[in-house]
Order: C-alpha cells, then structure tokens, then sequence
C-alpha cells in the first residue's frame, strides 16, 4: 500500500491525497461505510457502487471469525470472493468488541478470552491469532491488536493499557512481518495510537507507533463517550506527531460535524455505523440539515428526500413515502434511508476534498458545520 500526498488546505492542517491498494485506489478525505458481518446492513453491493459510491468498506473480526468461520472465508477465497465485493476492505481488530463484552471477558498478557455472544462459546484473541484471523479474510488494510479503555478512565489503568497495547502491537508486527497473505495479493497492518484522553500517553503512544514505520497508521479510543472538544484536543495532538506522508485514520467517527472537524486537524479515513443505524431509525442526513423522516410534517411532502444530493434513492423517492414506509414498518424504509445515508456521508467527504484542491475548505467547512447539524 502506498499513500501520495495531492495538496495540503493552506489555512487548516486538512490534506487530500490517494491511498493505492491491491484492489484499487482510494481518494482522502474519505468515509468507509462499515460492513460488520459482511454486509453494510441492508445495502447491496451494487448500491454501494452506483449510488452511494463508496470507495473501500469495512468487515469486523469479531463478527466474521464468529460467523461465517474462517473455513467458510478460506473455501471462498476472503471476503471480497464471498461477498463480491471487488474494491477495498478494511478490518478492525476485533479490539472494539472485546472492549463492549466487558462483562463476558478476561484481559491478559496473553490476549483477551471471551465469550462468544452467538451460543456462550469460549475463545482466545492473541496478537497473532488477530493477525492470522485477518490473513484469512483477506482484507487489503488490517488493524492491529489493541485495548479500547473506556471513558472515563483511571490514569494509571489506561497507562498500564497502553504498555501492553504496545507490546502487543510488537506481537502483531512480527507476526505479520513473518507470514504471507492467503490470496495472491499484499496486505497492509496499521497501528492504532491509544493513551484515553491523556496528553502525556497520546504523545507516547503516537511517538511509538510513528516509529514503527508501517503504511499507515490509526487513532482509537475517541468517540467512546468524551466530549467533542476532547476528541479534536487528542486527535490534533496526535496528528501533529504521526507521519505527514502516511495515511491517518480516526475510528469509529461520527457526526457529519465531527468529521468535518477532524479532517481539518489533518485526518484522512473515517468509519462509523451512525449513517446505517440512525437510518434504520428514520433519521436521514442531508445537504440542508437532519430530517426525521417519521415526523408528521412529512406526511404531504412530496419533494424528493434530499434533491441537490443526486443519486437515486435520494432523489427518486420523496420524503412522505418513505415516511410511509416506516410507518407501515416495511423493510425498503430503512433500505431507502441507509442507502440515502451512506451517499450523503460519501458526498460530504468528496465535497471536502475539492475544497481542500481549491485551497477553501476552511470557509467551507465552517459554513457546512452549522448546516448539516441543523435540524429540519
């Protein structure tokens, strides 16, 4: 994987660059839509391509070891073989879900052991089965081993967390540095910088994972409860120390706002189930604010969802049917919106980017902050 650096917005620290991987090139600022078991939930791969336009989509370790099991990927060919899917795919670690399992799970020097959450059966995650597990569903950029601490947090539990995330983070490498990927193609590991909401182990951990020299590298344990202005302090604090010529991705976030943000402090790659989980809901982003699609204010509008979007679903349906539709509790209700979603969230990090080319993004993203948080 290779990351060229386009152009750098002269009045913030947002760039625009292109990240190259074995099945195609991404451009940056980019959003991933997540695509937890395998599917993003109920949008095809077709409508992913066509409308929403994504250019790299996310699996979850966790979820795809559980189920379909690794004999399944493995017969298949990977992920991409066994959901058709033929750009990019990035894998978190699994990290995050051991994290959320607090209750059914033992964090040791060894790994983590846990309780599957399908049928109560035990398993192990070590650096090097995480690395191993990731081999075999073949996605292009993979995610290192990590402890997602909480927030808030103990200062000296989230000291103790990063040392071993570290000496894991070795265990990864090494394991990964020594085996070769299944399906005929490279694969790229990337780090993930931790230390909760603490100055001194943000720098430490950024320090120690720009040393390791990998493609890229990542920022977690944001977004898990902290506010806002929290998030930007440690996410600019950690940018300013990891490599300008590598790509830095934020996981796990978040509002269209908060992205806006974080590309402004020199973010590149983002992922987050808001735009999917909140459309199941009937909250629909769009160019002009966020719309409660349920709201009987709807109920006679027969303007389409969101016209200056483009794409179908958004300007084919209007807003009254697909209130309709989630009235009716029919399934193409949440189809529509996810679909609806996902294209806005796609759109709004290609807008940023031609504004971070024409040298405007930063007038530009003070004026869009405000008007798609606004609600309709």
């Amino acid at each position: 994987m290779t990351f060229d650096l386009v152009a750098n917005d002269p009045h913030t620290k947002a760039r625009a660059g292109v990240v190259h991987t074995a099945h195609g090139a991404i451009e940056t600022p980019i959003f991933m839509p997540v695509g937890t078991a395998g599917t993003v939930k109920a949008v095809q791969q077709r409508d992913l391509k066509n409308d929403v336009q994504a250019q790299i989509i996310l699996g979850n370790t966790y979820h795809l070891y559980l189920r379909p099991g690794l004999d399944v990927l493995r017969q298949a060919g990977g992920l991409h073989k066994f959901n058709g899917w033929d750009r990019p795919i990035l894998t978190d670690s699994g990290g995050y879900q051991v994290y959320s399992l607090s209750g059914t799970r033992k964090i040791k020097e060894e790994g983590v052991k846990f309780r599957s959450h399908i049928d109560g059966s035990q398993h192990l995650f070590s650096p090097e089965g995480v690395m191993d597990i990731q081999r075999t569903i073949g996605a292009d950029i993979i995610m290192a081993f990590d402890e997602c601490t909480p927030w808030p947090c103990e200062y000296d539990y989230a000291a103790r967390s990063l040392d071993m995330t570290h000496r894991w983070l070795k265990r990864c490498i090494q394991r990964f540095d020594s085996t070769e990927g299944h399906y005929g193609y490279q694969q790229t590991l990337f780090p993930i910088v931790q230390g909760s909401t603490f100055k001194d182990l943000r720098v430490k951990s950024a320090e120690f994972i720009a040393e390791q020299g990998r493609e890229g590298n990542a920022i977690g344990g944001l977004s898990v409860g902290e506010p806002a202005d929290m998030m930007y302090e440690m996410t600019e604090l950690v940018c300013d120390i990891l490599p300008k010529d590598k790509p830095r991705y934020l996981m796990g976030v978040g509002t269209p706002a908060n992205i806006l943000e974080n590309i402004a402090l020199g973010v590149d790659m983002f992922d987050c189930v808001m735009p999917t989980r909140n459309a199941r809901n009937g909250m629909l982003f769009t160019t002009q604010g966020i719309m409660n699609v349920t709201n009987k204010k709807w109920e006679t509008d027969f303007e389409p969802i969101d016209a200056e979007l483009g794409g179908y679903v958004s300007t084919f349906y209007s807003r009254s049917y697909v209130r309709h539709l989630f009235q009716s509790k029919e399934m193409l209700g949440p189809q529509i919106a996810s679909v609806h979603n996902l294209t806005f969230y796609l759109w709004l990090v290609k807008q940023a980017r031609q504004q971070i080319l024409a040298g405007t993004f930063r007038e530009w993203k003070e004026k869009m902050v405000k008007q798609v948080m606004t609600r309709l």
